[in-house]
């Protein structure tokens, strides 16, 4: 019997190869979709030079690729299961071929496909019926060469500066057909090819097949959608594209377009005749935008969405702004006049510039449909903000309990140079899928202007189209002439149904052209010549769509006219308003968080100690086996040592006191969200937050069963392992934390240095966010850090970088009063170095406990997360607070405060080094102070401990290089201590001397330093 493998190598053309799958009309029951036509015998035919290849390399290039095998031979499969799952002509194709037919003779044409008694009566000989065959065969090449090619000469350039060469599959030369051939009748059978090339008749002609392939194809918009994998996903997208008429908009839409054009259009002429020296980074040459915007959120709206999220760079923002999310006008203006935000009090943001202020809106759509807008402020970082806006879109879906992900929607709007050139959108991308970060698919949109600042296309990218990334993830690519703005609409209303339906990501690339340079100060003809030439040239798309609807009667000259007029009049208005406008503090914010307090009023926080039953109740759930599951034997051990925890009252460890918190938090009403690389289980195997199953790999997770172990209702725990990201997932999560405020959101670096790949974020959005967009946050990041002598990877979490980024001024000691809550609400963040898991417990219950937000930075110690040294008793727990600053803890061990000649002040794991060493050495005359908070510094504490030792020598004590660590920044807050005691300043580093890289590889010359900073700290070191 002859194999199918070797059909499909010696009988089917490798023009299907070029193209990936076959995705012709449904032909069959099983949804196979293209007929054994494309099987042929080579050797019969002397007329044909496709039945003839004249060589091995010939016969080569005709065969058959890998992933049509695979689906032939799929259907082949089935066909054995099921003769009448596929079409008739398969059938009898793979019948014959089992019953011994020779290669290129399996296919016998079934009375169905016949078109004579002939060929009924003679399949396998007529040559009438061969030369159907071929014909038929040679079409649907054709046609499918066009689906898969047609986009490289669709008319998108508005420039026409692109030479584009036809590709050879698209000549119909290609396949044998002549201009002889143009007219000459072609069987199709019924529903061989779609109805919009045949009108559904069994015979056709090429040129009418051609004509309704480039109209379909190759107009001012290019599909591409061949590469997706799933066939329905496909065959969705082309039947959209193949109907059997043109799209045809109504009177009615083609009036909404044009007005919808010319608010986007007066906008940016408005703006250039008040204000033509100032940037704005208009949208000019790319108007089509905002009325396909505006076009795809009613067509959202109308499908479900009630609430949708954008992101995008400052290339027509303050339009979009003002036109699609509706910000006051008087305000845009106020902004363009100089004016700022007026704030009372001692707190005040900086603000940030027009073109990267975020606002939202309540908008009713045209059709009724109330859709909640918001734009994410971001910075000139291109393409940052894009996770952000799949973070917050997530946590409303989660507010919203929309489960479908039907009710919000993601928009994120892109450069043609940045979505090529930033790894970012990658990034972003690729969390599409994943459990716990999917949106249920974006909406992008390229405004594609063909250049990059100052740089061409052939040289900011490597690939065809800026949009390439959209194809690793399956995503379909519309491009379409930025000049045909109803055709910017139709796709725009399109990419909605596409998401609302399969929920996956969508490219919408407007290719379009920038009037004026990357600013309207810049002079683009100093690099672009030729293109500025063209766009010179160029007639403005509203006088072309507005001259097209005057010449369809659609409107007249008086009626567009006085739709001008009345445009005009309203920013004129807004203009004047924008002139005595009065600025508030409410215009910048994206949303008001209920029982939240701005920083200019005061604050408080509450009590973060739980009682003892609580505790114990909650310590319940955290040990407790899951029945029926087999839990590894170590991790069975570790629950016996958890519930002995409880039982005794002591040695609490980090993990431990992290799931109290979380516990406490969650049976409190909070959501409590952990992401990362490796959180469930943690990195260094201590937290174990997924318990899995050695038998059967069932997961369970202990802090999502607290209402049945414990009896108290709890809100969702979500521990979960990201990808492999750390840029993307870190955006994601502040992203999820600016939603509410009802939240504790914490991503936790594999190990400290990897944050470094976030710095964007860190920089841009975290650390300045509040100032700039008066946006809160209290996003945690845990970053391990600790020195133990592994190499300069991952010792340090580079502390110095967070403290670096502090706002507090190291000049001014605040007043006691004011010392933790209103010193924290006026900064930026909180940088803390831990040295106990009570303390950690406290810190985290601290972030939510309180009437404001703050970002925290926690630097976690490695060793200290098994050391049985660092251990906490209920009782920590059970006590006021988090505690900023540790005192001597063993003060009946030493002399009396007027007899301590050395006070060390130190953060984090050093301590414990510092304290063994003390007493090893059995050394009386020194005092240990732990600084637990770095940031905001405590002034008051720290004040306190200098008071109570007035005759010691000062020593701030760290293991990380004295160009590293928090050396440098707590020397002026020091020296202002020393200043508030009229004390001398003297204040002696003890730590590693300074060092490009963060720690030394070898483990001999780790200990030897260690050894040394510690002497010098306790004054022990020779000389």
């Amino acid at each position: 019997m002859i194999s199918l493998q070797s059909i499909l190598r010696k009988s089917i053309s490798k023009t299907i190869l070029n193209s990936g799958r076959l995705n012709i009309n449904t032909l069959c029951k099983g949804g196979h979709s293209t007929s054994p036509f494309l099987i042929r015998n080579y050797s019969t035919s002397n007329n044909n030079p496709l039945n003839q290849p004249k060589s091995k390399k010939e016969l080569s290039e005709s065969f058959l690729d890998g992933t049509s095998a695979v689906y032939v031979e799929d259907m082949y499969q089935s066909w054995k299961k099921d003769p009448t799952s596929v079409h008739q002509s398969w059938s009898s194709f793979f019948n014959s071929s089992d019953n011994g037919a020779r290669v290129g003779e399996a296919y016998m044409s079934p009375p169905t496909l016949g078109t004579s008694q002939a060929t009924k009566a003679e399949p396998s000989t007529s040559s009438d019926t061969r030369q159907n065959v071929s014909d038929s065969m040679k079409l649907l090449l054709l046609i499918r060469a066009y689906q898969v090619r047609g986009h490289i000469v669709a008319t998108l350039d508005p420039l026409n500066l692109a030479n584009k060469q036809e590709p050879p599959e698209l000549n119909p030369s290609k396949y044998g057909f002549t201009d002889a051939d143009m007219d000459r009748q072609i069987y199709v059978g019924d529903s061989l090819i779609s109805g919009f090339l045949t009108n559904n008749a069994p015979v056709t002609t090429l040129r009418q097949v051609l004509t309704r392939l480039k109209q379909t194809y190759c107009g001012n918009i290019g599909v591409e959608y061949m590469h997706i994998q799933d066939r329905e996903m496909c065959d969705w997208i082309r039947e959209k594209f193949e109907t059997p008429e043109a799209h045809q908009i109504s009177k009615e839409e083609k009036i909404k377009i044009l007005e919808r054009l010319s608010w986007a259009e007066q906008f940016e002429g408005f703006l250039q005749l008040k204000y033509k020296t100032k940037k704005r980074f208009g949208v000019d040459g790319c108007e089509s935008l905002i009325p396909g915007m505006k076009g795809l959120i009613d067509h959202a709206a109308d499908c479900g969405v009630n609430s949708i999220v954008m992101g995008m760079p400052h290339r027509g923002r303050l339009n979009v702004l003002a036109n699609v999310v509706r910000k006051p006008l008087p305000a845009i203006f106020n902004e363009f006049n100089g004016g700022v935000i007026s704030m009372e009090g001692e707190y005040s943001g900086t603000g940030d510039v027009k073109y990267h202020l975020g606002t939202s809106y309540d908008r009713v759509t045209s059709t009724g449909k109330k859709v909640h807008l918001s734009l994410v402020a971001n910075p000139s970082h291109l393409e940052a903000v894009n996770p952000v806006v799949e973070g917050k879109v997530r946590a409303k879906q989660h507010y919203s309990n929309d489960a479908n992900q039907d009710k919000t929607l993601a928009i994120t709007l892109h450069g043609d140079a940045s979505v090529a050139g930033q790894g970012i959108v990658y990034e972003t991308l690729h969390l599409m899928k994943l459990q716990n970060y999917s949106t249920g698919g974006t909406i992008h949109i390229v405004v594609n202007n063909q250049i990059g600042f100052t740089t061409n296309p052939s040289s900011s990218r490597s690939s065809e189209y800026c949009t390439d990334v959209a194809k690793t993830v399956d995503s379909p690519v519309l491009h379409v002439n930025g000049d045909d703005v109803e055709a910017v609409v139709r796709v725009c209303k399109l990419a909605s149904e596409w998401r609302q339906k399969f929920k996956r990501d969508i490219f919408i690339d407007i290719v379009c052209y920038r009037l004026r340079g990357h600013n309207e100060g810049d002079e683009p003809n100093f690099t672009q010549p030729i293109m500025y030439q063209a766009i010179k040239k160029q007639t403005p798309v509203i006088q072309k769509y507005s001259q097209q609807l005057i010449k369809e009667g659609v409107v007249t000259q008086e009626q567009y006219l006085q739709m001008k007029n009345i445009i005009h009049e309203a920013y004129e208005k807004g203009f004047q308003e924008g002139i005595k406008y009065q600025p508030k503090v409410t215009d910048w914010l994206e949303s008001k968080w209920e029982g939240i307090k701005a920083p200019i009023q005061q604050g408080s926080i509450k009590k973060t100690g739980l009682s003892e039953p609580e505790i114990q109740l909650l310590g319940k759930a955290i040990y407790a086996e899951p029945e029926n599951f087999e839990v590894h034997e170590k991790i069975r051990k570790l629950l016996l040592s958890k519930k002995k925890m409880f039982e005794t009252g002591t040695g609490f460890d980090w993990a431990t006191a992290e799931a109290l918190a979380f516990s406490s938090l969650l049976t409190e009403g909070y959501h409590v969200r952990l992401s990362g690389q490796d959180v469930e289980r943690g990195t260094f195997s201590h937290r174990h937050a997924v318990l899995h199953d050695q038998k059967t790999d069932a997961v369970y997770s202990p802090l999502k069963n607290l209402e049945k172990l414990t009896g108290k209702q709890q809100a969702e725990f979500t521990v979960c392992n990201s990808n492999l990201s750390e840029f993307g997932v870190l955006g994601f999560e502040l992203g999820y934390s600016l939603e509410s405020p009802k939240a504790l959101v914490l991503w936790e670096a594999q190990f400290g240095d990897f944050s470094n790949g976030a710095q964007v974020i860190i920089d841009q959005f975290l650390s300045s966010g509040e100032q700039k967009w008066m946006r809160q946050s209290g996003l945690t990041m845990l970053l391990p850090h600790g020195y133990d002598g592994a190499g300069p990877e991952h010792s340090s979490c580079r502390l110095e970088r967070y403290l670096q980024l502090c706002d507090s001024d190291p000049n001014k000691m605040p007043p006691k009063a004011d010392a933790e809550c209103k010193q924290i609400q006026h900064s930026n963040w909180q940088v803390i170095y831990c040295t106990t898991p009570a303390n950690y417990f406290h810190a985290l219950r601290r972030q939510i406990m309180r009437d404001f937000r703050k970002p925290l930075i926690v630097a976690v110690s490695k060793l200290l997360l098994k050391y049985s040294k660092a251990q906490s008793s209920i009782k920590d727990f059970m006590s006021q607070g988090f505690q900023r600053l540790i005192p001597e803890v063993e003060p009946e061990a030493i002399n009396s405060p007027d007899k301590i000649q050395r006070l060390i002040f130190c953060s984090g794991q050093v301590y414990y080094g510092i304290q063994e060493s003390r007493e090893a050495q059995k050394i009386k005359d020194t005092a240990i102070v732990r600084v637990e908070q770095l940031h905001p510094f405590p002034f008051d504490l720290v004040q306190e401990q200098m008071k109570l030792y007035p005759n010691a020598k000062v020593i701030w004590c760290q293991e990380e290089p004295m160009n590293m660590g928090a050396w440098t920044f707590v020397y002026p807050y020091f020296n202002t201590v020393f200043k508030s005691l009229s004390r001398p300043f003297d204040l002696t580093y003890a730590g590693r001397p300074s060092s490009a890289s963060p720690a030394v590889a070898s483990e001999t010359l780790h200990v030897l330093q260690k050894d040394n900073l510690i002497a010098e700290a306790l004054g022990t070191k020779k000389k």
